[in-house]
């Protein structure tokens, strides 16, 4: 007989059956906590972040602040133009995907309809520009330069045109009424990047928006935060399928701040405009080295407040529409302003342009020559050349004065004399052999802040270079191969005979390199803003002051001024009776020196200008032309690559713009009521409770009376940039947002 029961089952099969109801049982009940805990303890949580899922966010954003000049001219406003934006999602709704309406739109416009269906796709890493990077359920905008025609054929058929809309919008514009560009202290603004909105994270969320339009470069960089306020948010309810359903409220956006800078806008387009004429008379001289018109290439001036540091003006050529930027640049224009034919119109040159001073920096040898001991009342040799070190070293054009004082080799600039003393100090300093070099003439540039850079409130601000043993050294481990690769070359060519020498030796200072430093040649660098810095501590009695350009912030109700102070940042390392001894004899050059060809007539009992010229040799290339010069307000340093002498490429430049800072006449007398600015400003704007600027209106001078020497309404550029301060005679301007004739 079997032992299987009824049932067909074994023991074994029994338990197996056993363990399978546990396991099942066992999973539902897990499933069941688990439904518990999501359904009943967390359900609201969950509840509530599926709602939000149904929420969706459109950036409102803010008004941008403006940038002020000091009597409170907009620099950088926002303007209102005509602003055409389609509505992603309303398109998308309909059958065709809205490509008659962006048909009917691209017509309206003058455009192409691919180009106006590129600007309503969404951006992602496989779709070219153009494309839309931002929010989806935002607004995309097509052009801000629609005509009020186009504008009302829009909004007046809208059966034909759902989801466009033609608004006036909020757009950034640059320039003043008075002509003035200055595009390099302004900088611009493009669209902010993937990888900044994630640098900008705080507190897991970005303070950026991708509708964000950051500031690139100028003043728009350096005060972006203060300048770009604070986005606001639009919600609106949506369907599962992206379909608007209502609106669930919305937080304001808060205005930016605006930022109060020390630029005089009438000022500053006489300064570019004097730039431009100088660059442009230099291209029309001939130089009897290269037997050729001077290039002038590039160029730059700063005209600086010497008591605070604050600059009035600053010009950098070549230059730039900032407004380019605006609503996107064309690759054609980018081209235009980076390509290597471009001469790099983005480059700052007052702050990032730098180069041999010449004998501009011959101010800084003499305080060095005083404070190693020699005699400022001395008299010193003026040879028409000296041999050291078996080269012959002369003077520019082979003057030669006798036996002279320190005061007369700067006003007429005699390289001999400075030649003479610095190869003295080597000398002392153990020559080819140093033990403990003093090196008075390199501590002394840097404690004139040299070879460091100012501090200057403008982004990529460059230091220059004071040649140094400590730079020797540092070049040379750098250099010394690529030196003596060029020296195995075999070639006999200037450059190769210099690294043949560098190869060997590259990390001594020798007696050449320290004469050639004394007169600011040699590897020696500087930017204008460094020697504008300079010589208004000169002009002030040694106070050194970092430059400039913010003077306030200010928010948008007016309510709340930030001032931003002028900051001393040292002393120069002279007594007040060398600082006056200087002064003396660089009010020399201006009576009887290198600069006083360019100076007959000019008022200097009244109004009294001291000067230094400088003409920096640059190998391969032609002269650079260095003008710094001062008044008892105001330092004006300009220069000109490849633009010739000193004086002979800036000097007239510099005597326009301080004539019309002053009001000087071409006769010499002098017309204070003429003058734009005859002493510096440093009160701020008044501003009303609503943010705008309330101050009585000024007086903008007639060109057509203001004929400073060297004005020639026939010449291009001058009777353009001029016209533009006063259309017409005693025209008046209420400084702020509203302009009334």
């Amino acid at each position: 007989m079997s032992n299987i029961p009824e049932t067909g089952r074994t023991q074994r099969v029994t338990i197996r059956l056993i363990i399978l109801q546990i396991l099942v049982v066992s999973l539902l009940l897990t499933l069941g906590g688990r439904l518990w805990y999501l359904q009943i303890r967390n359900g609201q949580q969950y509840t509530q972040e599926a709602d939000s899922n149904h929420i969706q966010e459109v950036v409102d954003p803010a008004v941008r602040g403006q940038i002020l000049d000091a009597r409170g001219v907009p620099l950088a406003d926002n303007q209102t133009r005509l602003v055409v934006t389609v509505s992603r999602t309303d398109i998308m709704k309909m059958k065709d995907g809205g490509k008659a309406v962006l048909t009917r739109l691209a017509g309206v416009l003058g455009m192409k309809y691919q180009d106006v269906a590129d600007k309503v796709r969404l951006c992602d890493a496989k779709t070219p520009r153009p494309c839309w990077n931002g929010s989806p359920y935002q607004p995309i905008p097509i052009t801000d330069t629609a005509t009020t025609q186009q504008a009302l054929q829009i909004m007046e058929r809208r059966e034909d045109f759902p989801g466009i809309a033609a608004q006036p919008t909020a757009v950034r514009h640059y320039g003043s009424p008075d002509g003035a560009n200055a595009a390099q202290v302004l900088g611009y603004l493009s669209p902010v990047t993937d990888d900044e909105i994630q640098a900008s994270m705080k507190n897991g969320q970005p303070t950026l928006q991708r509708s964000d339009q950051v500031g690139r470069s100028g003043l728009e960089h350096t005060y972006d935060s203060e300048l770009r306020g604070k986005a606001g948010v639009i919600r609106y309810e949506v369907d599962n399928r992206g379909r608007v359903i209502g609106k669930a409220g919305d937080t304001p956006p808060q205005p930016g701040d605006s930022i109060v800078t020390s630029i005089d806008s009438r000022v500053q387009a006489i300064t570019e405009q004097q730039l431009a004429a100088a660059m442009q008379d230099a291209r029309n001289t001939y130089d009897t080295v290269t037997h050729q018109n001077y290039k002038a290439d590039s160029g730059a001036a700063v005209v600086m407040d010497v008591h605070t540091g604050q600059v009035i003006a600053m010009a950098s050529a070549p230059t730039y529409d900032p407004n380019e930027w605006v609503g996107g640049i064309s690759a054609k224009d980018y081209a235009a302003l980076t390509g290597k034919d471009s001469d790099y119109p983005l480059l700052n040159r007052a702050t990032q342009g730098q180069s041999a001073p010449g004998s501009t920096f011959k101010v800084i040898s003499t305080s060095a020559a005083v404070n190693a001991g020699y005699d400022i009342n001395g008299h010193y040799s003026c040879p028409s050349s000296m041999s050291i070190g078996g080269q012959v070293f002369k003077n520019f054009e082979g003057e030669q004065a006798g036996d002279i004082s320190l005061a007369h080799a700067l006003e007429i600039s005699c390289d001999t004399v400075f030649y003479g003393l610095s190869y003295d100090q080597w000398l002392k300093d153990g020559g080819n052999n140093p033990k403990n070099p003093k090196d008075w003439f390199y501590k002394t540039a840097h404690q004139f802040g040299l070879g460091a850079k100012t501090g200057i409130d403008l982004p990529g601000e460059v230091p220059g270079r004071v040649p140094d043993r400590q730079w020797k050294q540092a070049e040379y481990d750098a250099m010394k191969k690529s030196w003596c690769a060029q020296a195995a070359s075999g070639k006999h060519d200037y450059a190769t005979d210099i690294a043949r020498e560098d190869c060997v030796d590259g990390n001594r200072m020798r007696a050449g390199d320290s004469v050639n430093y004394a007169i600011g040649q040699g590897d020696t660098l500087v930017t204008p803003i460094q020697m504008a810095k300079i010589y208004s501590a000169i002009s002030n009695g040694g106070t050194l002051y970092q430059p400039t350009i913010g003077k306030a912030i200010v928010s948008p109700d007016g309510k709340h001024i930030q001032q931003i102070d002028p900051k001393s940042v040292g002393k120069l390392p002279d007594s007040p009776q060398t600082i006056h001894y200087i002064d003396d004899a660089l009010a020399g050059v201006i009576t009887s020196g290198t600069a006083a060809w360019k100076f007959n007539g000019w008022p200097q009992d009244k109004i009294t200008l001291h000067a230094k010229t400088g003409t920096a040799e640059v190998y391969g290339k032609q002269t650079t032309s260095w003008f710094a010069t001062y008044s008892k307000d105001y330092a004006i340093v300009m220069t000109i690559s490849q633009g010739g002498t000193g004086s002979g490429g800036s000097g007239q430049a510099v005597r326009n713009i301080y004539s019309a800072l002053y009001g000087v006449q071409p006769d010499g007398s002098i017309d204070p009521k003429k003058g734009l600015l005859p002493a510096p400003q440093r009160s701020l704007p008044k501003f009303g409770p609503d943010g705008l600027v309330q101050q009585a209106a000024l007086t903008i001078p007639d060109p057509s009376e203001f004929a400073y020497p060297g004005y020639d309404s026939s010449v291009p550029g001058q009777a353009t940039t001029l016209a533009a301060l006063a259309p017409e005679r005693n025209e008046k301007l209420l400084l702020g947002r509203r302009y009334q004739a």
